[in-house]
């Protein structure tokens, strides 16, 4: 177990690039003056524009007509780059070629913002994941724009919106474009926003292609695939003193013995264990590190040190966010950090491109019944709702089954969504619930799924995957930690060329009937240990139930939490005093999760904003189990 403390940690994260740019305040058509001094500190001041940045982090400069400014690490086409691949020559030869479509073919992960004043066009640009993030805003003729949506809210003086925070309760976080600030937006993956004449439009530079129908030779498709693995991980591990998180699953065992592969040294691995019967995967990581002989780091994250970092990590996003693994990732980099570890490598990806989330393959089996006859499946709908069988407990679960699978993806995926089993009139304040679009969030999945250029159910769900889990939430939840632990995050398995490599696999190589990841297991076969190609999907995530009904620190840090939360009129009172005082009781993994995403959020708020009084007399704290 490695000894861990927590000072010397650093504060909640500041913005990396905040500024704005209105043509309409600048006469001419020359940039800003290139001040080597004001660059050099991170600060541009001119009529029409104004920019703070963080020059460690963030390179700006002239080129020409253009003012540019980029983060994170783009690699431009061979005709981008003429001068050695330099960031500011491939950004403004990529503009010139294709002007708003810059982006388009530049690869890893970036943000961009490109000024050009003879044309009196400026745009933002992120990477296909947004991996680098841009928020924006469009006042008049002014673009506003910085890399954090808290940022961007304080200059815009901008309110919160109650149908984010209503989003952010379904979906434990709120996905882009919405942000938790009226008039903030935050790109998309692959998008770019272009300012031209006062006007603000949206286009996205990339759009994931699936050859469905695609013959390829499985020998000659499982050497190109290690082969894209390999310079992947070779590429992220070229330019830092790189460790990688190894949970035991296939993707971090395949960093993780790909990382000693191409740096020829025992690869630093980090894992994080739960002395929690159920909760523990430890023993999986271990299996992999003695297989690629790597320097194994394990630490077992105990309920102190959860009450020790739970309000830094939650007031570390620039908006609140309900994952509730954020601190097992965040304990994982911070160990690694004190270890000299300066880039992390994750696995995040692999299962959403090559189709190895265990939901998959139920919504297979589900699609199936889809494919009944019309006629008969209304006929069985029929007779389980026949006034003698609905009497019948026998014909409840039969209904319950039957309805569940009639219905499309992807309203099927949020069966076990906490806030529409629960009931938003149970949870939510009714006069404040009276503002809110209840149905906003599944149209939003419904719209997003229905939009994905592919017609294979396991390709379409992957398309939605890479927005819903990837670029929203997973990467959010790894990119955040650990530039919070003071290391950068990196994710080889999302590499463009792997991305470009999944889309040519046929889709039953993803999904085989039931077998998850298919060409995945078989093209790796002979590198992962056996133990890991057999491992089944557990998700156990974080035992924050079971502790919070044992540990009196956190029970505290909890209830207080959601004692100050009651007072701003969102969550019902009553709702909050059946948590502690039976529902937790009852079933503290699935009421957990509820109190979790509560108290992240009441965290956040009392980080960015004073929190509010709390209501008089306040309820005595109840008793633990």
């Amino acid at each position: 177990m490695t000894d861990l403390a927590l000072q010397n940690i650093p504060a909640p994260l500041p913005a990396l690039i905040d500024g704005w740019i209105d043509f309409g305040l600048r006469h001419g058509d020359a940039p800003p003056r290139a001040d080597p001094e004001g660059l050099r500190r991170g600060v541009l001041n001119e009529d029409g524009l104004a920019l703070r940045f963080d020059p460690a982090k963030v390179i700006c400069g002239v080129r020409g007509e253009l003012f540019i400014a980029s983060l994170g690490s783009p690699r431009f086409r061979p005709e981008d780059a003429p001068r050695g691949e330099q960031v500011l020559d491939g950004w403004a030869e990529a503009y010139r070629r294709r002007h708003a479509d810059a982006a388009k073919g530049v690869a890893g992960a970036y943000a961009v913002f490109i000024a050009d004043f003879r044309a009196r066009r400026a745009l933002l640009a992120c990477d296909r994941f947004a991996r680098e993030t841009l928020c924006y805003a469009h006042e008049g003729g002014r673009l506003l724009f910085s890399d954090r949506a808290d940022a961007l809210a304080r200059r815009c003086n901008a309110d919160f919106d109650p149908q984010a925070i209503y989003n952010y309760l379904w979906f434990h976080f709120i996905p882009a474009p919405q942000t938790l600030f009226r008039g903030v937006r935050r790109l998309l993956g692959a998008e770019t926003a272009t300012l031209e004449d006062g006007r603000l439009a949206l286009h996205r530079h990339w759009v994931p292609g699936f050859e469905e129908s695609r013959r390829a030779s499985f020998k000659a498709l499982k050497e190109e695939f290690r082969e894209l693995v390999r310079r992947a991980v070779a590429r992220e591990a070229a330019d830092a003193r790189v460790g990688c998180f190894l949970s035991g699953g296939t993707d971090s065992s395949t960093i993780a013995g790909m990382l000693g592969r191409v740096t020829g040294e025992r690869a630093r691995s980090y894992s994080i264990g739960f002395a929690v019967t159920g909760y523990d995967e430890t023993a999986y990581a271990r299996i992999a590190a003695q297989h690629f002989d790597c320097r194994h780091h394990e630490h077992y994250l105990t309920a102190d040190e959860l009450v020790a970092a739970i309000p830094k990590v939650a007031a570390a996003y620039d908006q609140p966010f309900g994952n509730s693994s954020t601190l097992p990732a965040y304990y994982c980099a911070a160990i690694a950090r004190k270890d000299g570890v300066e880039k992390m490598l994750g696995g995040d990806g692999g299962d959403e491109l090559f189709g190895g989330n265990s939901r998959y393959a139920v919504q297979w089996t589900l699609d199936l019944y889809r494919h009944v006859p019309s006629s008969l499946r209304t006929m069985f709908d029929r007779a389980l709702h026949h006034p003698r069988a609905v009497r019948l407990a026998l014909f409840d679960k039969a209904r319950r089954a039957h309805e569940y699978a009639s219905a499309p993806v992807p309203d099927r995926l949020e069966r076990y969504n906490l806030l529409r089993r629960l009931g938003a009139d149970e949870v939510l304040d009714a006069v404040w619930l009276e503002q809110i679009e209840r149905d906003q969030p599944a149209e939003l999945q419904r719209r997003l799924y229905e939009a994905t250029p592919a017609g294979a159910l396991i390709n379409r769900m992957l398309a939605y995957d890479w927005k819903y889990t990837l670029a929203d939430n997973d990467l959010r939840k790894v990119i955040t930690t650990c530039t919070l632990a003071g290391v950068q995050a990196a994710f080889p398995l999302i590499d463009d060329e792997l991305v470009d490599f999944s889309l040519k696999l046929p889709a039953h190589y993803k999904l085989r009937g039931r077998q998850l990841r298919w060409f995945f297991k078989q093209a790796l076969k002979d590198f992962l240990p056996p133990e890991i190609i057999r491992k089944k999907k557990h998700g156990f995530g974080l035992p924050f139930g079971r502790w919070l009904t044992e540990h009196p620190a956190l029970h505290e840090l909890a209830y207080g939490s959601l004692q100050s939360l009651r007072a701003r009129g969102w969550v019902r009172p009553e709702f909050i005093d059946q948590l502690f005082r039976s529902r937790l009781q009852e079933h503290p993994g699935y009421y957990g999760e509820m109190v979790w995403i509560l108290m992240m959020l009441e965290l956040w708020m009392q980080a960015h904003q004073s929190a509010p009084a709390a209501p008089e007399p306040r309820p005595q704290l109840p008793a633990m189990a």
